[in-house]
């Protein structure tokens, strides 16, 4: 009965505050379409109205619209008590398992709404309100492996991001046509994957760059996802800074894309732009003009304070205001703020089931599934009946570290505590800290409160880590980054680990042969001495609540790894080009590295093995613009062992003209095989995939010629080959 009451009283006060009518304004009946409800409510505002709108933290009580503000959910929902936390972006990215995706992005949505139901329809609802606005998902590119927020983003390789992407987004808005469970909004548009400067940076990027490697994903999210919001980055590109620039914002984002959602500005957007790009160029009413003419819609107190200005000094037509206003509202009464929450499908999701134990097995899976085997020498993995000791090393064992938009964490499991809980009482387990880890205030914080033990001396530090590796069966050392190494606001400044934990693994090596390093962070590490040294190596990755149980799993065997990097390991950093360097093909990701790399992208191991045959193609050619060629293959696990497998797609170009990639990817498939099982694997390939962007036609071209078709394990594991004809268009 509460419920029902404090419904009536949300609508009543709507009703009560609009001018006297005879009938429910237009905007309030749910029967009428969302476009007349729109401009229904438009036409009641005032200027001031309207500039209040278009500002996150503005109401307008007359009208019943909130201030809806913004909230978090890269890896879980940011709230004031804790929800569900799934391994960060990186790691998801690396099950290359879109459907997984898709199921823990609604998890996280599900979450996120019920949040929002939970204050909608009680009056005495204890905890923070959210709104349906969710600055997620980060689908920046990491061209630039030194670059500090890469735990964010979904790897290097714009098909993965783009498929990995269109999951998440999906999995987040939901599968209602007319209603939307939380508006996603992609993010940061465009060419932004540096943190040095980022304010006043600007990416100096070659045309053909541009939309060959930096808007593809965004487009697929926009196109495929249906994302309903995208946040342009602080960053200029070719001198013009992304919250004014016309070109990204409206001629490719709204006018080719066809976007129908709105764009909103990172945070203090405008603010950073004027005293940061345009400095001293502009004044604030010029710059919000600037940014709405370019094509935003949305964003901080800027728009609420000089929009009124902008109209009246003839700096922004009121035609083009209202059609951001449109924009925003239309997704707003998508999500249903103007009706009775009850009327939504999904009314039902209540705070009840927050962190229930289905989701928890979601963020379990997704943690398990994002574990990769980088090296197995010998099979020492997994963990037999013969290993009675486990030493657990390092300053990550007994640490929970996450990404800074991660939510609040009940019942963490660090390494440790899962090694522990699957070692029981069989087998012994020592500890040893070995190193202090740098991090932030926030993460020295989190660790007392996790109960983790200090270094202290660095010296008895090392030499108790070498004692207990020496008195164990196996050594398992757990090394990597903290956000004092990468974060947003900040990059990093060496690929490898940081000097003591380098000596930690070294001396660790030496006093056990049968020691597997696992590594925790978010971007790529280049580890060659690890790699040479360590009986094992894994990418463990950061952030889920079940962090240690799931490498636990994999570490006895429990779970057959099956994770794949989304990004390029690099030797060394000398094969890494200059950060400022925007074009891909002077030597950056898999598609142009100089040199082998120390890990390829796409690779992985598993406990099983698997084998590639009778790789086949619907035809013999394809059409350029609107051809589709459908491919098959069968994979055989041939081992003893129940495992995934991830059979990956690329296509190997023809010599032009141009330079081109050695091989890119175009179709990618996680796959499930009982020992001894053969699956035939069907993929579908469009002629637009093997596209260029020509600068003198203006538009994507595909080369007429032969192009080989690659099938493998990686793509530095090509296993089969097929040529193809690709005709004109």
């Amino acid at each position: 009965m509460k419920r029902i009451l404090s419904t009536f009283c949300v609508l009543s006060l709507i009703l009560t505050v609009l001018p006297a009518a005879a009938e429910t304004p237009l905007y309030l009946d749910a029967s009428q379409p969302v476009e007349v409800r729109v401009n229904d409510l438009l036409g009641r505002m005032t200027l001031s109205e309207k500039a209040n709108v278009l500002d996150k933290s503005q109401p307008v009580e007359r009208l019943g619209i909130f201030a809806d503000g913004w909230n978090q959910c890269l890896n879980g929902v940011v709230w004031d008590s804790p929800t569900t936390q799934f391994p960060v972006p990186i790691a998801m990215a690396a099950t290359w398992d879109t459907l997984l995706i898709r199921e823990a992005a609604s998890v996280i949505s599900d979450e996120a709404r019920a949040i929002y139901n939970g204050w909608r329809s009680d009056a005495d609802f204890k905890g923070e309100k959210k709104g349906l606005f969710y600055r997620s998902p980060v689908i920046n590119i990491s061209r630039n492996p030194y670059w500090g927020r890469i735990a964010e983003c979904f790897g290097e390789d714009n098909f993965l991001t783009g498929r990995i992407g269109v999951a998440y987004v999906k999995g987040l808005q939901g599968d209602d046509p007319d209603h939307l469970k939380v508006a996603a909004t992609l993010k940061h548009f465009a060419v932004n994957n540096v943190e040095t400067g980022r304010m006043s940076l600007n990416a100096m990027v070659s045309e053909r760059m541009l939309y060959e490697y930096w808007l593809p994903h965004f487009r697929d999210c926009v196109v495929d996802g249906g994302a309903m919001s995208v946040m342009a980055s602080y960053n200029a590109v070719n001198s013009v800074p992304s919250t004014i620039n016309r070109l990204l914002l409206t001629d490719i984002l709204k006018n080719t894309w066809g976007f129908k959602g709105f764009v909103v500005s990172d945070y203090d957007g405008i603010k950073q732009m004027v005293e940061g790009h345009e400095k001293g160029e502009m004044e604030y009413p010029e710059a919000v003009a600037k940014a709405l003419n370019a094509g935003c819609d949305f964003s901080d107190k800027e728009f609420s304070s000089f929009i009124p200005q902008a109209v009246e000094q003839g700096l922004l037509r009121e035609t083009r205001l209202d059609d951001a206003l449109r924009r925003v509202l239309r997704v707003r009464f998508l999500l249903g703020e103007f009706d009775d929450p009850s009327a939504s499908p999904y009314a039902s999701l209540s705070p009840d089931i927050i962190r229930s134990a289905e989701h928890r097995a979601v963020s379990l899976r997704t943690a398990q599934e994002a574990v990769v085997l980088l090296t197995n020498r010998d099979g020492i993995l997994p963990l037999g009946d013969a290993v009675k000791t486990v030493a657990v090393i390092g300053p990550h064992a007994d640490r929970m570290i996450q990404n800074r938009y991660s939510g609040k964490i009940q019942d963490a499991v660090t390494p440790l505590q899962g090694i522990r809980n699957k070692a029981g009482k069989s087998v012994k387990v020592l500890h040893a800290v070995g190193c202090d880890l740098p991090m932030i205030d926030a993460e020295k914080t989190y660790a007392k409160q996790l109960g983790a033990a200090e270094a202290g001396d660095p010296a008895a530090a090392l030499a108790a880590a070498v004692a207990a590796a020496k008195q164990a069966d196996v050594a398992v050392v757990f090394v990597g980054t903290s956000r004092a190494i990468e974060d947003e606001g900040h990059d990093r400044t060496s690929l490898g680990l940081p000097e003591a934990e380098q000596a930690l693994v070294e001396a660790v090596c030496a006093a056990n042969p049968k020691t597997i390093v696992v590594l925790m962070s978010g971007g790529p590490l280049t580890v060659p001495w690890v790699k040479e040294h360590a009986a094992a190596v894994l990418q463990g990755w950061l952030g889920a609540e079940q962090q240690g149980d799931a490498i636990a799993s994999v570490l006895f065997g429990d779970c057959n790894p099956a994770g794949r990097l989304p990004y390029t390991m690099y030797a060394s950093e000398s094969q890494v080009p200059p950060v400022d360097e925007y074009d891909i093909t002077k030597g950056f990701t898999y598609m142009y590295l100089k040199g082998e790399p120390l890990y390829a992208f796409g690779h992985g191991l598993s406990y099983t093995t698997f084998e590639y045959a009778d790789l086949q193609t619907d035809s013999e050619s394809l059409a350029g613009e609107g051809g589709m060629l459908e491919v098959t293959l069968n994979v055989t696990n041939t081992g003893t062992r129940d495992g995934d497998e991830v059979v990956q797609v690329y296509i190997h170009p023809p010599r032009m003209f141009m330079q081109r990639p050695e091989r890119f990817l175009v179709a990618f498939a996680r796959v499930s095989l009982k020992a001894g099982e053969t699956r035939q694997v069907t993929c579908r390939i469009k002629g637009e995939q093997l596209a260029y962007w020509s600068v003198g036609e203006q538009g994507y071209v595909v080369q007429p010629g032969t192009y080989e078709l690659q099938a493998g394990a990686s793509s530095a594991d090509i296993r089969l080959k097929k040529s193809i004809e690709v005709t004109e268009y």
